[in-house]
């Protein structure tokens, strides 16, 4: 359980406060203490908060009933990034990715490096400057495996001795959230999957309600990018009847043409009915997409061929959970910079809650 002293409860406004502080966290795979630490300060005390060896977090409100299907609402709590592999006798730094990442997109991004002293310590992906380059080196794409972290550093031993940094130390995108109040827009990191996170959390919070005819537990599940890792332990401790993963999702409206688009910004929360882990329940979809159209919830359905997230563990547990997959539009997911709406956040709200209040135990058995 969740014990008193090693977090400490405090509370917030509105929402895009719990996104502020989600985006802001540093919480790459393994290293989700501070998204944990943000959302058992968020829900405060009326809730039974339980956290397990991998870092996932399970929420159980109070109100919930015993005896009834048990609903899974999920959400990764981690971030893509990097860790240290070695360091440079220049004082720079390599590392690999955790998680999938565009090389072309890092390349003078800023970051930051937890050193064995829980500090975080400003670093640069390095970019050679273009008076430096030959023209074959201009066209050559670029590659992860050749680039290092410059913290100002001059040799190994200062990396070491001054800066306090060995193999192995997290590294995060250094990106501060901002929120554009009059066009609705929000600006951030990791906005996969802090934004489904945080629906999760407003959802848990603020609407579940002694009428529902489910008992709701919801999960920030750890290492989601490294391969659904939390989400394989989670699921076998809640044994759901039925599961609800809310993810924040490539958005394509910049880059596809207009028939091919099934997640822009402000056309709602996107209904997936397969990628590449997973088909989702048909029955399940349906019923959703239902609910939506009776309470003019803009939606968007999307077919991928490739891409995964964590009902692909959820729908094969047991003899089979019913499972959808709700996203918010990111636009440059799985970068340093995201941008996305909260009229996309708040309908994937108001969608889920629908869902939920709209479920009972017939229903999902018929699933």
């Amino acid at each position: 359980m969740v014990t008193a002293g090693k977090y400490i409860v405090e509370g917030y406004v509105d929402s895009v406060k719990i996104i502020e502080k989600l985006s802001n966290a540093p919480g790459v795979s393994g290293f989700e203490d501070a998204v944990v630490q943000t959302a058992v300060n968020y829900l405060g005390k009326s809730f039974e908060l339980e956290e397990d060896r991998i870092r996932n977090l399970f929420i159980h409100h109070s109100l919930s009933k015993k005896n009834l299907p048990k609903v899974m609402l999920d959400a990764h709590s981690d971030e893509v990034g990097f860790m240290i592999q070695s360091i440079n006798n220049n004082g720079t730094l390599k590392f690999l990715p955790l998680g999938g990442w565009n090389p072309q997109a890092l390349s003078a991004h800023a970051v930051k490096i937890r050193n064995t002293k829980g500090n975080w310590i400003q670093g640069v992906v390095a970019s050679k400057p273009t008076h430096f380059l030959t023209p074959d080196e201009i066209k050559k794409p670029l590659d992860i495996s050749t680039m290092v972290i410059d913290i100002g550093a001059t040799s190994k031993q200062e990396t070491a001795e001054l800066f306090h940094i060995k193999i192995g130390a997290p590294v995060v995108p250094d990106v501060k959230f901002s929120h554009d109040e009059k066009k609705g827009l929000l600006f951030g990191k990791a906005f996969d999957d802090r934004l489904g996170c945080a629906a999760l959390l407003e959802v848990m919070k603020h609407h579940i309600k002694k009428d529902l005819k489910l008992d709701v537990y919801g999960v920030l599940s750890s290492q989601e990018e490294l391969g659904l890792r939390g989400v394989n332990v989670s699921v076998r401790k809640i044994k759901p009847d039925i599961a609800i993963v809310l993810e924040g999702t490539p958005a394509d409206d910049t880059f596809n043409s207009n028939d091919a688009v099934q997640a822009g910004l402000r056309k709602g929360p996107q209904i997936r009915h397969m990628d590449k882990s997973m088909l989702s329940n048909p029955r399940f979809v349906k019923f959703a997409i239902d609910i939506a159209e009776k309470n003019k919830i803009p939606f968007q359905e999307a077919v991928r061929s490739g891409g995964g997230n964590n009902g692909s563990v959820i729908t094969l547990h047991d003899r089979s959970v019913p499972t959808i997959t709700l996203g918010i539009p990111v636009r440059y997911i799985h970068s340093h910079n995201c941008i996305a709406t909260m009229e996309d956040f708040n309908n994937m709200v108001k969608w889920c809650v629908e869902i939920l209040k709209n479920l009972n135990p017939d229903m999902i058995e018929s699933f």
